[in-house]
């Protein structure tokens, strides 16, 4: 994946950051739904229009270039895609096709049924994208996807990113103390970033939760003018799968790759799975 270098939030986007979670909040308090329950698929959707954003402008590169060229169409090739960082999005795993699903069909299991078809066209991704959209009714889904929807098209790339981390930090205050396990303060990871000044190098993050660390390094080295996809090997370990999944969409959104090892017997207090002693 390519790093994806971050913009100064404007007020537009905080706006819509606020509106797009009143409205997520209110959804879910008609869901009967735990906020734990909740959390991981809406960042779900909030990935997914991500990645079509991204797929579907390298689609119309791909088109353009294809004809002015007497080449065959490579449109449909995943590694036309792969190989400038981008997800290959089947059709039936687009935001769109799902958005424009009627509410009379099984609108969960088609987005379950995306989610398999991503990790299947990008391992990279493996195990990570949420599948339990079935625990939600069609309506409530209906109106997730509108919602998520919102968001421009046309917005930069690190704003999903931005939006994502409000949304990771929103689900941990609604989760209260056990957010905490997840989610650790924006002001607090960026302290610990001024101290280490990870400019190059391995990072290891033995407790890493959502990956806040790893992104807040890869923001200090982009502010230095470097490329954090190339100077920085991420590695992170977390105790429970569903927080290492988290982690891992992290991530993703941000255009960042890392070896996050998450769940089983992982403890990276008594071991060293990553060796990184030696």
């Amino acid at each position: 994946m390519h790093w994806i270098a971050p913009t100064e939030k404007d007020t537009a986007t905080v706006a819509l950051e606020k509106r797009l979670w009143d409205a997520a909040d209110q959804f879910r308090a008609n869901s009967g739904l735990k906020a734990q329950e909740y959390s991981a698929p809406v960042l779900g959707l909030i990935f997914l229009l991500f990645a079509e954003v991204r797929f579907s402008a390298q689609r119309a590169r791909l088109e353009k270039a294809e004809s002015s060229s007497r080449r065959g169409s490579r449109v449909d090739e995943p590694n036309a895609y792969h190989a400038e960082g981008i997800l290959y999005l089947p059709p039936d795993a687009r935001f769109g096709y799902l958005l424009n699903r009627p509410e009379a069909e099984d609108i969960g299991g088609k987005v379950n049924d995306a989610m398999r078809d991503i990790e299947k066209y990008n391992p990279q991704l493996s195990g990570v994208l949420p599948k339990t959209y079935h625990l939600f009714t069609s309506t409530l889904l209906k109106g997730l996807l509108k919602k998520v929807s919102e968001i421009p098209a046309t917005m930069d790339y690190d704003a999903f990113g931005r939006i994502y981390e409000y949304f990771l930090g929103e689900f941990a205050m609604s989760e209260g103390q056990g957010g905490g396990e997840f989610y650790t303060p924006g002001s607090i990871v960026r302290l610990l970033t001024e101290v280490i000044e990870p400019y190059h190098g391995r990072i290891l993050d033995p407790a890493c939760g959502s990956g806040g660390m790893f992104v807040s390094s890869a923001r200090f080295v982009s502010e230095h003018k470097k490329n954090p996809s190339a100077e920085l090997s991420i590695h992170g370990v977390e105790k429970t799968d569903e927080t290492g999944r988290l982690c891992r969409l992290n991530l993703a959104i941000h255009g960042l790759e890392g070896e996050i090892m998450h769940g089983g017997n992982v403890n990276s207090y008594y071991d060293d799975p990553h060796n990184a002693t030696g």
